[in-house]
């Protein structure tokens, strides 16, 4: 049986993989999944139940009653957690902060990649994530490594912060997704690795669109 076709894209935290996979998936008509936002909805439920993050325990049976579902809403693709839409608050820097923790977690991750996999059953799917090629989709037809300077991805999130009427500072945002690039790049499970096999592009200076077109001929590589 012909599985249906899954499109991979991985790479650091700010290197425009939400807004990229979203137009692919668009462009194409494919279900968009960002896996970042399972582990931000499950850690955020976690703080909202006063869990600790180091007891695994209460935060894998957590995990395995969570309810994670993906809707397409007035154009925009909310994440819904149990039912209500977390859209905005699995953004917020305590979430941000906190869900490495989460995503160390193997059994956890094991059950998200579980829920990951199913989705395939029923859509041709862009997926990103930090683990999507490597641990996911192994054998996703289409993989790409997407990658920006730490310098543009920090003005990113600053201007990001700004729109919604955050004043960041670019130094500390630099500090910390380089942080947060080493903790990603250093874990023992599903470590954020470049794939030999991935098509890498960096768009630090790449307009979006020409990214999106190149992915998309990816995929049309793939159907010819």
């Amino acid at each position: 049986m012909k599985k249906n076709l899954v499109i991979a894209i991985d790479g650091p935290a700010g290197a425009g993989k939400s807004t990229i996979a979203k137009l692919v998936a668009e462009k194409l008509n494919f279900m968009y999944v960002d896996t970042g936002a399972m582990y931000r909805a499950l850690t955020l439920k976690a703080i909202k139940k006063g869990i600790p993050l180091d007891d695994n325990g209460r935060l894998v049976e957590m995990a395995r009653e969570a309810k994670i579902e993906f809707r397409m809403e007035s154009g925009k693709n909310l994440v819904y957690l149990d039912g209500e839409d977390v859209s905005d608050e699995i953004r917020a820097e305590e979430v941000s902060k906190a869900t490495h923790h989460i995503a160390s977690i193997l059994a956890i991750r094991e059950i998200l990649w579980r829920m990951q996999r199913e989705l395939r059953d029923h859509f041709n799917i862009v997926m990103e994530g930090r683990d999507i090629g490597s641990k996911v989709f192994p054998d996703a037809q289409v993989k790409v490594f997407l990658e920006a300077s730490v310098r543009e991805r920090a003005r990113r999130r600053y201007m990001q912060l700004k729109e919604m009427g955050i004043e960041g500072d670019m130094k500390k945002i630099e500090e910390d997704i380089m942080i947060r690039d080493n903790n990603d790049q250093a874990r023992a499970i599903a470590p954020l690795v470049r794939l030999p096999d991935a098509c890498a592009i960096d768009n630090t200076q790449i307009p979006v669109d020409q990214v999106v077109d190149k992915i998309v001929s990816l995929v049309s590589g793939c159907l010819s």
